[in-house]
């Protein structure tokens, strides 16, 4: 008998497969990989998420492992190397969008502890658990996505729209939604 998994998964890429059994779903609370989830979910604005995730450990080096006080500082010199870099979506607007990112989540961090809290404090610590039989029925935004949309474009973060911040929000697991049917509906996790 066949595993069964959200349909979105492509099942020819393991790293794919990992992503959605492991991580998409399960609630995160270390700051790095809240930041990095960030970034990448901006980085993947026109792109497929598959696109974005197999250029994953290249982003972690090219972004010196997702350190907010170093890319704050990022100089032209630096962005000139990022833009060069194929390993990485090479858009001057997303790679400006993560230093500024940078320098939002150090002020963000130093007003509220950093995105553990402030994302978690929208659904009181607690995830959100969907039961969408199909794919098509989950939605493309929700009122929590436009709320963490605005509040975060307010703070000076960029590539946060909602239609982002919600698939941000189903990969770090405030939102889970993984369809009916999917052995990782319902897991209860760590």
């Amino acid at each position: 008998m066949s595993v069964q998994r959200c349909a979105w998964v492509n099942l020819d890429n393991p790293r794919y497969v990992t992503y959605h059994d492991e991580e998409w779903g399960v609630p995160c609370h270390d700051e790095t990989r809240l930041f990095e989830m960030l970034n990448l979910e901006g980085a993947q604005a026109g792109l497929s998420w598959e696109t974005v995730l197999n250029k994953r450990e290249t982003y972690r080096a090219a972004f010196d492992q997702w350190n907010p006080e170093k890319i704050a500082r990022y100089t032209d010199a630096k962005v000139a190397k990022l833009l060069a870099d194929p390993g990485i979506v090479r858009n001057r607007l997303k790679v400006a969008a993560t230093i500024t990112n940078a320098q939002s989540y150090l002020r963000l961090r130093d007003e509220v502890g950093g995105l553990d809290p402030f994302l978690w404090a929208y659904v009181d610590g607690k995830p959100i658990r969907n039961k969408w039989k199909n794919l098509s029925d989950a939605p493309a935004t929700t009122a929590l996505s436009d709320q963490v949309s605005k509040d975060l474009l307010k703070r000076g973060f960029k590539f946060v729209g909602s239609t982002i911040v919600y698939a941000y929000l189903q990969g770090i697991g405030v939102i889970d939604d993984h369809v009916v049917g999917c052995h990782c509906h319902g897991k209860k996790h760590k």
